[in-house]
């Protein structure tokens, strides 16, 4: 089938991609290089330069006629945000407006749809936290997310425009950016990597900093996959069940370092910092709704994604 990939030179959208193209079906990615960038590009993919809030899209949706829109571009920043909630909501609200009436209008038989589970539930009174839940979003990318779902059950209901939301938890992996939701992997490789100090944002009342449940992106990038076919007009966490300690992750990437290139002294132990706005205390998916309707489950644990994200990141810069 053909799949047209929103955000798909990004960090998550081009494994999913990569995935797509691997397993035999036509993609087209539509990026604006905001985030992404041309070396994530999969040579197989055919390519656009365009931003989703762009009225070309809709001339794009007209030649390629998708069969799926899988949408993963979005402002992606909790802190931005809230530093600027009208762009926010004009990427992430308007954006995805703009494709879903051009799927509609072009013959799209399907939407996957990436959302948050690791924001717009909030701070969950459940813990960890099922799709059942309430949502309670914390910040404006948030509200941006659960809006867009809104959108969605909109156009199943009114044109018959198929869905399925992956709610994601923090993904990471090779490609990452220091920046977005699970961004904080990204940023202590990339400083430890340097040499420089790192910093864990904490609350008072815990001083090992938020928890967040961290999912690699090969196993993301499956679901991707087996929601094509499965989980219509469903939502799903997709995570590990498994809350980790901001600073934990930390040492676990600086002793996965410190093996493989020693590191100085100085930067073994982080700075302690305030919370930032928008962050939630803690974060931790249920993921047996995934189990039951798309017939996924994470494969790989933290130690071990920490592991090949690093050699990936240590390779870029050897």
């Amino acid at each position: 089938m053909k799949i047209l990939v929103t955000g798909g030179a990004g960090f998550i959208g081009s494994n999913v991609a990569d995935a797509y193209i691997e397993a035999g079906h036509e993609v087209v990615v539509l990026d604006n290089l905001f985030t992404g960038r041309r070396e994530n590009l999969n040579p197989g993919a055919k390519f656009y330069l365009m931003d989703v809030r762009s009225p070309e899209v809709g001339k794009v949706f007209e030649h390629e006629r998708p069969d799926v829109v899988n949408h993963h571009a979005a402002q992606m920043s909790v802190p931005a945000s809230v530093e600027d909630p009208l762009f926010d909501a004009d990427v992430n609200v308007r954006g995805f407006l703009n494709v879903l009436e051009a799927a509609r209008k072009n013959g799209t038989k399907k939407v996957i749809f990436i959302s948050s589970g690791g924001a717009v539930y909030g701070e969950a009174a459940e813990y960890p936290t099922g799709e059942d839940y309430s949502p309670r979003p914390a910040s404006p990318y948030a509200i941006t997310k659960l809006v867009s779902e809104k959108y969605l059950d909109f156009y199943r209901n009114q044109y018959g425009l198929d869905y399925t939301v992956l709610r994601y938890a923090n993904i990471y992996g090779p490609r990452q950016v220091p920046h977005g939701e699970a961004g904080v992997v990204a940023i202590f490789m990339d400083r430890l990597i340097s040499g420089k100090p790192c910093t864990v944002n904490a609350y008072s009342d815990e001083p090992r900093g938020m928890t967040r449940d961290y999912c690699f992106v090969s196993d993301v990038a499956r679901a991707n996959l087996l929601a094509l076919g499965k989980g219509g007009g469903g939502t799903y966490n997709i995570g590990t069940g498994v809350a980790t300690h901001t600073l934990d992750l930390f040492n676990g990437i600086a002793s996965a370092l410190d093996s493989a290139r020693p590191l100085p002294e100085g930067v073994k132990t982080p700075a302690k910092g305030e919370a930032r706005p928008g962050d939630i205390k803690r974060s931790r998916l249920r993921i047996e709704g995934a189990r039951e309707g798309l017939g996924w489950e994470p494969i790989v644990g933290l130690e071990g994604g920490l592991k090949l994200t690093l050699e990936w990141r240590l390779g870029k810069t050897s």
